[in-house]
């Protein structure tokens, strides 16, 4: 039976991604939360299927490679049983084109769609979207510009998707503490200090910039996970940090592709840290300089960093504007509106002009 959609009333989703809670894991700040969070505000009906966490269960060697056939089998016999109207996949790898084929073959007229916060200068990122672009209706993805573009392909649309803040996640406010308040000046986490990253247009790593800054500014309280040996931060450790810091730096493994960046600028401006960015990202147009630190050398960031370490009050007024623009433009509820609308053809992603929402 063909599905005759009314758009009036609320869609039911069957959300497909990764609500691991391991420590490791996409854990409580992931975007998969986020997206069902706005999901659920906007009144749809949600699911939440966790693809790798099904898998696991789906075998007594608790391995996700040897349970994916299970995780497929689960997968299709829940959408018998829900009837969903959309199933969306985000990072969904676990599930494969075939089983797509299976679930719209029994769901005619059903909506799939894909998501991605994964970098498109990864080669093995465009593998996994492309393995399944022409078993979806949409892709979306945290990269705009030629790189979007090529993920193309006839009958098939391609959208930016801005990495979503969460009121009930991004629930802290920096700006509102003064910088003795708080126990760390600036925070920058990585998940490798030796891995190179492009950035301001040269080639480095996380260990050699953070030692920079470190020798440049005496008295500047870090914390750096991750990076010069550092231990990674996960759940509440990471939560703690966000919540003692006053500045952030957003780093990319590149930062020179167009709006991408790593998930974590929603985290640290979305509670109230004052963000440090190359200006390469072109995130400067969506926010002025008075809500993010743009810079376009490394010492343009170092000297920010101590113009800010040093004027508390600066530092504070920045950071809340920068608060304020993001949730403006990019809180989940709102992208969520944009990513049904965008689906269901209510807006054309190539003329949706972000800046234009209102202030609040």
């Amino acid at each position: 039976m063909v599905i005759i959609l009314n758009l009036s009333r609320p869609l039911r989703i069957l959300h497909v991604a990764n609500f691991s809670l391991k420590p490791k894991g996409a854990g409580f700040f992931s975007v998969s939360f986020k997206i069902s969070n706005g999901l659920i505000r906007l009144g749809h009906n949600v699911v939440n299927f966790s693809d790798r966490d099904v898998a696991r269960a789906s075998n007594i060697f608790g391995s996700r490679k040897f349970g994916v056939a299970g995780a497929n089998k689960k997968l299709v016999e829940l959408v018998g049983r829900f009837r969903p109207d959309l199933v969306l996949l985000g990072h969904a790898d676990v599930i494969l084109p075939d089983t797509l084929d299976e679930i719209r073959a029994s769901r005619p007229g059903i909506k799939i769609v894909q998501w991605s916060v994964d970098a498109l200068f990864e080669p093995d990122n465009v593998e996994r979207l492309k393995s399944k672009i022409a078993r979806v209706d949409c892709t979306f993805v945290s990269t705009a510009g030629v790189r979007l573009d090529e993920l193309g392909a006839p009958d098939h649309k391609v959208a930016y998707l801005p990495n979503p803040v969460d009121p009930s996640i991004e629930c802290f406010r920096a700006f509102d503490h003064p910088r003795d308040a708080l126990q760390t000046d600036l925070f920058f986490a990585s998940g490798s200090g030796t891995v190179p990253r492009f950035h301001v247009g040269i080639e480095t790593t996380a260990n050699k910039l953070a030692t920079q800054i470190k020798d440049a500014i005496p008295g500047l309280r870090t914390d750096f996970p991750g990076i010069l040996g550092a231990p990674h931060k996960f759940g509440a450790a990471f939560e703690d940090a966000l919540a003692t810091s006053s500045m952030a730096l957003n780093l990319s493994r590149r930062n020179d592709d167009y709006l991408y960046s790593s998930d974590r600028i929603a985290q640290v401006m979305g509670c109230g840290l004052l963000t440090f960015v190359d200006r390469a990202t072109g995130l400067d147009e969506f926010f002025s300089d008075d809500e993010i630190v743009f810079y376009s050398d490394e010492a343009a960031l170092i000297s920010a960093i101590d113009q800010h370490f040093r004027d508390d009050a600066l530092r504070r007024r920045r950071a809340e504007a920068g608060w304020r623009k993001y949730f403006q433009l990019f809180d989940t509820t709102r992208v969520c509106g944009y990513v049904v609308d965008v689906i269901f053809d209510r807006v054309d992603p190539a003329t949706f002009k972000w800046q234009s929402a209102p202030a609040k």
